[in-house]
């Protein structure tokens, strides 16, 4: 009977022992995870295992495809200017050399600077600010796909800050032209360049501003601001969409420090397709031009003339037997329209001015002793540098 017992109890031992082995090991299956949405009920649809993370196949709010879509068409532009100022004949004999070396190589070495430019034309046209290729004896550009090629000078113009240049390769990316007049305040936009030579960068932002003027930057402006970053190097560059069209041309910052501080300035893409066309066409821009010095209408300027109206541009004064003078325009005229076109301060008044032909007739309304009186203007062409 004790052996019965002895026999019983150690049948008991191992298969306890059996069982506590196959609970350690696992032998049951972990219960699922529940992961439930904010609202969402519960459902056999909601009840997912835990498994490992994959990655998303799209990102949410990427800007690739616009960046992937405009960069190769953004180029780097290396200009190089040689000294004025050549060498002093001693300076060449090697015993005076030695004494002059470091002061030669200052006086001597070629100077350089890096901008951006866009291609805009298959043909290998390539915009860019004036000031980046201003006074080059050499221009290189750089593409994005590592290519390189000289770049000649098709024509530049200072007034808008815009140049066109053009080299000579194959199978060239060509950005898309997008609407600017379409944009709005609060629109993402992409700034393409190649800021302090690090290499092609694109920044992200908004457009802050339109119609920006009155910066004395350019003689004739309308920019488009934007808090994307731009930096020295970036001149040149584009502005882009989230499509990847151009919106502009980045041309200059509002910095006190050098560095970029969230206010950038860019040429729109309509006034940089005129001025290129025009380059193109005749390697310069004509401008009309009619004569005259212009003020804007100040709210005290406005009650003091008795005016029931601030739009419009006071003439200060008239260039003698210019255009003006000779169709009739007279100091403290108010000028109200230019070919039925309100002006409506004197950056308006400009833009509209210059849009005309030269050797071609106007109408101007002007206000004169509060009547309104409109004149037929010959528009002349407008000279360079002009104020």
């Amino acid at each position: 009977m004790r052996r019965l017992w002895l026999l019983f109890a150690q049948t008991v031992t191992v298969v306890l022992a059996l069982y506590f082995v196959y609970k350690a090991v696992g032998g049951e299956r972990p219960a699922p995870v529940r992961v439930q949405q904010m609202g969402s009920t519960d459902h056999p649809a909601a009840m997912l295992e835990a498994g490992p993370s994959k990655p998303p196949l799209s990102a949410a709010g990427s800007y690739r495809a616009a960046a992937a879509r405009a960069m190769p068409a953004v180029v780097n532009i290396i200009t190089s200017k040689m000294p004025k100022r050549g060498k002093h004949p001693l300076l060449r004999d090697p015993f005076f050399k030695k004494f002059f070396d470091n002061r030669e190589r200052d006086d001597d070495d070629e100077e350089s600077s890096l901008g951006s430019g866009v291609i805009v034309s298959a043909q290998g046209y390539i915009l860019t600010n004036n000031h980046v290729v201003e006074a080059a004896d050499e221009i290189e550009v750089v593409l994005a796909d590592g290519r390189k090629a000289a770049a000649r000078l098709v024509g530049t113009d200072p007034e808008t800050d815009l140049a066109v240049i053009k080299i000579n390769l194959d199978k060239l990316p060509v950005i898309v032209l997008g609407q600017a007049e379409q944009a709005q305040v609060g629109d993402v936009v992409l700034a393409i360049g190649n800021p302090f030579g690090v290499g092609q960068t694109v920044t992200m932002g908004i457009i802050s501003a339109l119609g920006r003027n009155n910066l004395h930057i350019n003689h004739f402006e309308n920019f488009i601001q934007t808090d994307a970053a731009i930096n020295f190097g970036n001149s040149g560059g584009a502005l882009v969409d989230t499509g990847g069209n151009l919106l502009g041309i980045n041309s200059a910052i509002y910095s006190q420090s050098g560095g970029s501080v969230g206010i950038g300035f860019a040429i729109p893409v309509s006034t940089a397709k005129n001025v290129m066309e025009a380059i193109i066409k005749t390697g310069h821009v004509v401008r009309g031009w009619i004569g005259v010095e212009s003020q804007e209408i100040t709210p005290e300027l406005a009650s003091s003339f008795g005016l029931q109206r601030q739009s419009g541009a006071i003439i200060a004064g008239v260039v003698r037997n210019g255009p003006a003078d000779k169709g009739g325009i007279k100091p403290g005229d108010i000028l109200l329209s230019v070919d039925g076109q309100p002006v409506t301060d004197t950056n308006s008044m400009l833009n509209l001015i210059a849009q005309l032909v030269p050797g071609g007739k106007a109408k101007m309304t002007v206000l004169r002793k509060n009547r309104e009186t409109t004149l037929d203007i010959t528009v002349g062409k407008r000279p360079a540098n002009t104020k």
